[in-house]
């Protein structure tokens, strides 16, 4: 068996990325200024490129995508965020070359021989859409009664949380 040479194992040639940079400590809940400035950076990248409501996915050659994600940071950074985290979700396929927006015309395209849904927006009643706008409900005819959840223990027998019993749950994160 012979050895690999790690170091200069080259890197994809092309990924598709999703990411959401999440600026930590700002003085308002709202970040649409931070999302932006990451906007303005991915049009004047070049890449390929989509935002949505929870991130963007951009597409290229790997490196100048890790780079750009890395330029966001700077850039959130620079504009005087202090911490930031992200989530990052990166796929590469060696089988075809197939574009981010390929994807999901193929499911709107399934979705379509369904015969419920145009495009990406769905008809909704108006009755229905003031509440909620463009969601995609399922058909009359599909649509089921969810039953309300059902509680494990009644209040007066649940164990209350104590140091013992709350050992390795959410609320032992906060003990001091």
């Amino acid at each position: 068996a012979g050895t690999m040479d790690y170091a200069n194992l080259p890197t994809p040639p092309v990924c598709v990325a999703d990411f959401c940079l999440i600026p930590i400590g700002t003085p308002t809940a709202s970040v649409s200024n931070e999302v932006a400035a990451v906007q303005r950076l991915m049009k004047a990248s070049g890449l390929e490129y989509s935002m949505h409501s929870a991130g963007t996915t951009v597409e290229g050659n790997w490196d100048a995508v890790m780079k750009l994600i890395g330029q966001a940071h700077t850039l959130v950074h620079q504009n005087g965020v202090v911490r930031i985290q992200s989530d990052i979700r990166v796929g590469t396929r060696t089988d075809k070359k197939q574009h981010f927006s390929e994807k999901v015309t193929k499911v709107e395209s399934i979705l379509a021989a369904d015969g419920k849904v145009e495009g990406r927006v769905v008809v909704v009643q108006p009755e229905e859409s003031k509440k909620v706008e463009n969601v995609v409900k399922p058909a009359a005819e599909e649509s089921k009664e969810v039953e309300p959840v059902k509680e494990s223990k009644p209040e007066e027998q649940r164990q209350p949380l104590t140091p013992a019993t709350n050992q390795g749950t959410w609320a032992s994160m906060f003990r001091k």
